[in-house]
């Protein structure tokens, strides 16, 4: 399947150009239609109720919040605007769609519009916490393969040499298959296992193996590899063969073990949204 929708979260975090002209070189190359979504999220006027030292009364409350929405509007007036420069600038076919409501349910809802969406990872400095969407709801829920894009670092070249985060479980290949657009265009491929199991009854004497050689049925040339991660969690250590390779994307699968495995014991996934150094396209 090909990228011919894709959907990037816009919003007032610094990060915002970089997500926007990462998905307009993707929507370029794939031919693809661009959404841009903004989410004006406000909160409900009862918040304010109860305030000792405000003595908030609803009309209050409500003027409050009108001056809110309308400081969100001349904000997302500027993001539209340079959404719409971005597509005249990049002959991309294209709609903006600003949207009220609540930020993560409303980015769920939209991305299952799209074949792929671009939303940024959270930055631990930001306090204001109208860019902070990416949580594990929203990945989970969306049924779409989501691109994350770091909230730290430069990425001039994106889908060029890419790492696979192999397990073999249902999570990676949804991953594998979602990817299959950027994989097919790729110049490098490496589909790594970590910690395979031994034998015929797990990864085989080659891991990795099998789905490379899946891949090249899709004329996508890959190379298996596997390492031993023992006194690093296996998130950082597909980061860190990710930079020793050189990677611009990492694909890997979403929540392997159950919720509340990962909430007791981390996992691959909590580690790569805390820690991630390159853009990662997640699927569930």
């Amino acid at each position: 399947m090909a990228f011919k929708d894709i959907l990037v979260h816009l919003d007032t975090s610094p990060r915002c150009a970089t997500r926007l002209a990462i998905a307009a070189d993707l929507a370029a190359r794939h031919g693809a239609h661009l959404t841009g979504l903004a989410v004006i999220d406000l909160p409900p006027p009862d918040v304010f109720y109860g305030f000792p030292s405000a003595f908030m009364d609803v009309q209050r409350a409500e003027d409050l919040i009108e001056r809110m929405r309308d400081v969100r509007m001349e904000e997302a007036g500027a993001i539209e605007a340079s959404f719409r420069e971005t597509l005249r600038q990049n002959g991309l076919s294209g709609e903006w769609r600003l949207v009220e409501g609540a930020i993560d349910e409303t980015v769920v809802l939209h991305t299952r519009y799209a074949d792929l969406v671009v939303i940024g990872q959270p930055d631990r400095d930001d306090r204001s916490g109208r860019a902070a969407v990416l949580t594990p709801r929203t990945l989970m829920t969306s049924g779409r393969p989501i691109l994350i894009i770091p909230f730290a670092g430069e990425f001039p070249t994106l889908g060029s040499n890419v790492l696979i985060g192999w397990d073999g479980s249902g999570e990676a290949a949804r991953a594998l298959n979602d990817a299959m657009p950027l994989l097919q265009t790729a110049n490098k491929v490496t589909v790594l296992a970590i910690n395979p199991r031994p034998g015929i009854g797990g990864d085989g004497d080659v891991p990795a193996a099998d789905i490379a050689l899946h891949l090249a049925r899709h004329d996508v040339k890959a190379e298996a590899a596997h390492t031993v991660a023992i006194d690093i969690s296996e998130g950082d250590a597909l980061l860190s063969y990710a930079a020793d390779i050189g990677a611009d994307l990492l694909v890997c699968g979403l929540y392997g073990h159950s919720p509340l495995r990962e909430r007791a014991f981390g996992g691959v996934t909590r580690s790569l949204l805390t820690e991630m150094t390159v853009p990662v396209l997640m699927a569930h």
